[in-house]
């Protein structure tokens, strides 16, 4: 046991050296078989940089999970790893060599990836010393990377398995293509926002008969790529004109009008231009009408040589210059302007190309369908929290399109596939071709959510039949934000469904997204972003964690504001002090052996029933991941009823003459402290580690602690009379400081219960009273009292020691009016059938019973009016 507490508390100092003597003595690794076990799944970071505030949230909520239930006596896993995120780290590294001068194609594939695999072990290291900082008490026997050896063995199981049941396919199809990138990217890939834009109107002759007819577009430049106007076969406005042929004002060849039930009879001018090469609906009436799909752009965004003249040149270059062109030539009816839909790269931001592209696919309907079923299974259904999120979940899966997964970059899992160089033959295997000198592999990789999603399997060795994945698959709880449900969540799912026929894990916690202090999304742009690791450096670890975890609901945005952070920081203060009063008033050598609890006043047994009530409300909480609430509710109880009232309280009995008394306050004083620590260790690990070791303590540190139990010695505790010696001090120092009296003035009163007995002097609670607000209990007075509503009961105090009678009036009448509007709310309730029939009858009672408490008081109240109106 330490000698003491330093007389300041100082984060820094708490926090250094702790978590690396944690991690060395193997506090976080899983492995303890006579337990049961608790596993879960932390979203990866990915390896382009460090975390950021979000990561910080997500780490925390988990590792309050772990923490929580490794106390309540669980083998606890939470598996360290991280993600190659593909476009994102390969951006970072081309970006790298562009300082270098050099780019990606002037040293060749393989050096690349050696320079990718560079900056993967530098940003790792860096993620690790910050997942330290964060007090993350992840397994780091078990790290797992989503390129390692292991993940590349199940990846390739995986497509391969899925390729030879016919759920994957290579195919031509109408892609999203990010020009910058140049890559294909998958639909949830793509946002959406709300573009200025134009309509351009062009006239266009037909061949035959000399007629003209407008069509309008958004993007001219892909009249390059046209192979037909298309009108509906039952408008009247065009049907002679089926069979016959324009003129494309972009090239001037002749193109063929056709019809086709898709156009819409009533938008637009009701003829369409059809580019199937970059249009998905134009590539479905291709395919119906079997027409050629000429693409007109290069991979980054220029015009090929489809453009003539223009080729070579951006597509928006092209855009404008050709629209000139047409005006020129008086093909240019009007240009409108407008707002519409637009799609960009959730990765570079750039607008994406729709693009004709030979990629790899996943056939989707049946392995979303095995997922839905089995949501009706009980023990086998994702249960979200909060619940709400399950019909999003659902939802994408109902209306789920095959999935993109191939991408044109070096940094991945390679795609398995190999073709022949003299037969053309495609080969798909775990295995390259024996005869390897004659096989070129596929270039592309893998989308980075493929490998992503066998995370909560392939991470404890699956496909093969390990004793990690007998033991902790699947997964207990995973964490993440709402807007990774359809990256990530769903394929997680589907993956583990048909793979291991399981659900990947039982829970998942959503979270929202962090927002600066004003309520806008965090970003570069508005230069509005928090870096976690300055808040750690100015405010602590734990001071963060409790902020980030107590002011949200699941499910709901949240926002930084750092005068949150600095009340975060003055709460682990006020702990910190009280816990340094505790210390200060324990004997030398006191131990948890000296607690003695069969000699407690009326004060203990209060602090006691409170925190035993604490910790039956929290730990269901806790079981619910409403950690809000949790927090909530013990922060109220550490500033108010320990700090506010019980240290105040517990001086009388520490100065009373009677050792018993002391003995009883000293065991109280340590029971208390040692359950706050326990109830807060998962929200603050680093402070009440500190504490801990400093009071008496069983284990080496309080990460092998239990979480707290009731104290059997407060069971059935009537709180009755504390609670209305509570009240009537803090009405007390409120009357005196309403009247301007010094807190030290002496005031005599009189204490009554709610039906107006005289509650008998109390030595013990006299004593508290005087101590705590200068009064003297009474058991009669005489003379004109003032009366004062407080908990069960009333407060008198003789009135020539108070105010003037007008302002006690004054005073009354407000009190009056409160209890009115309290009764006649009470009566709103209880007069309601719905209430009485639906409510738990310990909720009826309750409102029963403040009803009665309410118009006693008022009845008090009343009786003084009189006396005052004589």
């Amino acid at each position: 046991m330490k000698e003491n507490l330093a007389a300041k508390y100082d984060h820094k100092k708490v926090e250094e050296g702790k978590y690396g003597s944690w991690v060395e003595k193997g506090y976080f690794t899983a492995g303890d078989k006579s337990k049961q076990p608790y596993t879960i799944v932390i979203p990866p970071p990915n390896v382009t940089g460090k975390l950021h505030i979000g990561h910080a949230w997500d780490n925390t909520l988990q590792d309050i999970i772990i923490r929580y239930q490794k106390m309540r006596g669980y083998d606890t896993l939470y598996l360290a790893g991280m993600d190659h995120a593909g476009i994102a780290t390969q951006a970072k590294v081309d970006e790298r060599l562009k300082n270098e001068g050099i780019s990606r194609y002037d040293i060749g594939r393989e050096k690349f990836l050696e320079r990718a695999w560079e900056w993967k072990e530098e940003y790792a290291a860096t993620i690790r010393k910050q997942w330290a900082k964060l007090g993350n008490s992840l397994d780091y026997s078990r790290e797992r990377f989503t390129m390692d050896e292991g993940f590349n063995r199940a990846v390739r199981h995986v497509f391969v398995s899925l390729y030879n049941e016919g759920l994957i396919y290579r195919g031509y199809r109408i892609i999203n293509w990010d020009p910058e990138a140049r890559t294909a990217l998958s639909n949830i890939e793509v946002y959406h926002q709300s573009d200025p834009g134009k309509m351009y109107y062009f006239n266009y002759k037909v061949t035959e008969t000399g007629d003209t007819f407008t069509v309008a577009t958004t993007r001219p430049e892909t009249m390059f790529g046209d192979v037909c106007v298309v009108v509906n076969p039952n408008d009247e406005r065009f049907k002679h004109l089926i069979g016959l042929h324009a003129v494309n004002p972009a090239n001037h060849e002749p193109i063929e009008i056709i019809a086709d039930d898709y156009v819409d009879l009533e938008f637009g001018t009701g003829a369409m231009k059809c580019t199937p090469a970059h249009d998905p609906n134009d590539f479905q009436i291709a395919e119906r009408h079997g027409l050629e799909k000429p693409i007109c752009m290069n991979p980054d965004g220029t015009m090929n040589a489809l453009a003539g003249k223009y080729e070579g040149m951006d597509r928006y270059e092209c855009r404008d210059l050709l629209t000139k062109q047409i005006e020129e030539e008086g093909n240019l009816v009007k240009i409108e302007d407008i707002m519409h839909e637009v799609g960009h790269s959730e990765r570079t931001h750039c607008v994406v190309e729709p693009y004709l592209s030979q990629q790899w696919f996943v056939r989707m309907k049946p392995l979303a369908e095995d997922v839905l079923n089995n949501q009706d299974d009980p023990a086998q259904r994702i249960n979200f929290y909060p619940e709400r999120f399950t019909r999003v979940f659902e939802q994408w899966l109902e209306n789920i399109e095959d999935w993109c997964i191939s991408r044109q970059l070096w940094w991945g899992h390679q795609i398995p596939a190999w073709y022949n160089r003299q037969t053309g033959e495609m080969y798909v295997g775990e295995e390259e071709p024996a005869d390897i000198e004659n096989w070129d592999q596929d270039e592309d990789v893998l989308d980075t959510w493929f490998s992503s999603a066998l995370w909560p399997f392939a991470t404890l060795g699956w496909p093969e039949d390990t004793e990690d994945m007998k033991r902790y698959y699947p997964n207990t709880t995973m964490v993440t934000g709402y807007d990774i449900i359809f990256f990530w969540v769903a394929r997680m799912a589907f993956q583990a469904r048909h793979f291991t026929k399981n659900r990947p894990f039982r829970d998942v916690l959503i979270h929202g997204l962090i927002r600066d202090e004003k309520g806008r999304k965090m970003s570069k742009s508005l230069g509005n972003g928090v870096d976690p690791m300055d808040v750690i450096d100015r405010y602590g670890c734990d001071a963060l964690r409790f902020f980030l975890t107590t002011n949200s609901t699941p499910g709901q945005d949240m926002r930084y504001i750092p005068a949150k952070v600095e009340a975060s920081w003055n709460f682990i203060n006020k702990i910190w002090n009280a816990s340094r009063f505790v210390i200060m008033n324990l004997p030398e050598g006191f131990t948890k052996e000296d607690v003695n609890l069969s000699s407690l006043s009326s004060a203990d047994l209060w602090i006691l029933k409170r925190l035993n009530d604490v910790i039956s409300h929290i730990t269901p909480n806790m079981e619910k991941y409403e950690f809000a609430l949790v927090g909530n509710e013990v922060y109220s109880f550490v500033w108010n009823d320990f700090c506010s009232w019980y240290v105040e309280m517990s001086k009388s009995s520490l100065s009373s003459e009677d050792p018993a008394v002391v003995k009883g306050a000293q065991s109280t004083l340590f029971v208390c402290l040692d359950a706050i620590v326990r109830l807060l260790h998962p929200f603050m690990p680093f402070v009440t580690e500190e504490i801990y070791l400093t009071i008496p303590h069983d284990q080496d540190s309080i990460c092998l602690e239990a979480w707290p139990e009731p104290v059997k010695e407060a069971e059935g505790t009537d709180l009755t009379d504390i609670s209305r010696l509570i009240s009537a001090v803090s009405r007390i120092r409120e009357i005196k400081n309403i009247n301007g009296l010094k807190p030290s003035a002496r005031l005599d009163v009189m204490l009554k219960d709610l039906d107006g007995n005289v509650i008998p002097y109390n030595g013990e609670l006299a004593a508290i009273l005087q101590k705590m607000a200068k009064a003297d209990w009474n058991d009669s007075l005489e003379g004109d009292l003032t009366v004062e509503t407080i908990d069960h009961g009333s407060l008198y105090i003789v009135s020539t020691q108070l105010s003037s009678t007008e302002e006690e009036l004054k005073k009354l009448a407000s009190e009056k009016e409160r209890l009115e509007k309290e009764i006649a709310r009470s009566n709103g309730i209880l007069s309601n059938a719905n209430f009485l029939k639906k409510a738990p009858q310990k909720k009826v009672d309750e409102e029963k019973n403040k009803l009665e408490a309410y118009t006693k008081q008022y009845q008090a109240i009343l009786e003084r009016l009189a006396v005052l109106n004589g």
